[in-house]
């Protein structure tokens, strides 16, 4: 396992200035300047001594499971083949077949352990930081030479991987295969890492890991990249569920026409106030937005709360996702106004993750019912 670097989970702004081994002797703000989406860095014992937080069997009963995405991922002598899970063991190659992958995405959501782990890249904000794939691979195992859209830190917990990386320019992927593979890889830098080892890289930076040995885990920090199209889509869609506006079209004016199949300009003009109207709307905006980088995938779920609410020490439950701005807290897709020491407190929540007895204590009726309701949901805990 391993040993958090900070004496608890309460960080400030100077935390950001001390070096961490899990950057290679780096601080925080060193990394997100000299590297984050910049350049790759290697960092040899990221995590001394570092064991696996599952084990492979583990791993494969996760792999089983409906609420879990999982993928096999085979290389064969005719090609690649991919399969989307739950898995039986049964349905998975012998352990000494070489060529293959078996990923679990999303792990830290259902291992308190995991996400521990994923918090410690909590120097880059929650809204980008997404979940924590691991993945287990026999000899040779790997899903070919590939880029993501998305920064990633690929920390070795088991055995040895071969990675080659490159910047790559020619995109070009292989025709009539299950897997976004590059045609015509070229990289420029080979390493192996070890367990303990990680490697991070930046967006569209090409790569492709091969196992060395076989039963080689490793973990897959990644980051969530919103499109900006689908994020206007999906801001767009809230926003106008909430818009409480009824105007009706009207064209008083509106002559008679020989060409009917015309678009009426006055009703593009319609079209367009209707969207600057809804832009207007700053406060609209703001928790739509929140909302969003906060929803819950698609296939967590919250369990129902255990014992009794008492006004004492709570943590948010590992599947929560909460954030905030200067005027509103979100949390698991739903926003709230918030000002003066209740939303200091819940923003102390949402970095911290927890609240002493004392700090709940101190919360308003107001905020003491609004935690109550959280715990109920599932989406806190009692400690």
């Amino acid at each position: 396992m391993f040993k958090p670097e900070t004496s608890g989970p309460k960080a400030t702004a100077a935390a950001t200035q001390v070096p961490m081994s899990l950057l290679g002797g780096l601080s925080p703000a060193q990394f997100m300047r000299r590297h984050w989406q910049k350049k790759p860095l290697l960092i040899r014992q990221a995590i001394p001594d570092f064991q696996p937080i599952l084990s492979r069997s583990a791993l494969f009963d996760l792999a089983g499971q409906e609420a879990v995405e999982s993928r096999l991922i085979v290389r064969k002598p005719q090609g690649w083949a991919l399969k989307s899970g739950p898995f039986k063991r049964s349905a998975l190659p012998p352990f000494k077949q070489s060529g293959w992958t078996l990923l679990v995405q999303g792990v830290d959501q259902h291992d308190d352990a995991v996400h521990e782990l994923l918090r410690r890249f909590r120097f880059v904000p929650d809204a980008r930081l997404d979940d924590l794939m691991m993945s287990w691979a026999s000899e040779g195992g790997g899903v070919g030479p590939h880029f993501d859209s998305y920064d990633v830190f690929l920390l070795q917990a088991s055995g040895q991987r071969r990675w080659r990386i490159g910047r790559q320019k020619d995109l070009t992927l292989q025709p009539d295969v299950p897997l976004k593979i590059l045609q015509n890889f070229e990289p420029e830098e080979e390493h192996v890492l070890e367990a303990g080892d990680m490697l991070y890289l930046p967006p569209r930076w090409a790569h492709d890991g091969d196992a060395v040995g076989g039963d080689c885990m490793t973990y897959s920090i990644g980051f969530r990249a919103p499109q900006r199209g689908g994020l206007a889509g999906e801001l767009l869609q809230r926003m106008a569920d909430e818009l409480d506006d009824e105007t009706l079209y009207r064209d008083p004016n509106q002559p008679a026409t020989a060409h009917p199949g015309a678009m009426p300009d006055g009703l593009e003009a319609f079209a367009v106030d209707a969207l600057q109207r809804l832009l207007a709307e700053r406060q609209s905006l703001a928790c739509a937005l929140g909302e969003v980088m906060t929803e819950p995938k698609p296939r967590v779920f919250f369990d129902e709360a255990q014992g009794d609410w008492v006004a004492g020490a709570l943590r948010l439950d590992r599947r929560t996702r909460m954030m905030y701005d200067p005027r509103h807290v979100f949390i698991n897709g739903e926003s709230f106004r918030a000002g003066g020491a209740d939303a200091r407190l819940m923003q102390r929540l949402a970095d911290e993750r927890g609240l002493d007895a004392r700090q709940v204590q101190r919360a308003s009726e107001g905020a003491q019912a609004l935690l109550q309701d959280w715990f109920e949901a599932g989406w806190l805990h009692c400690v």
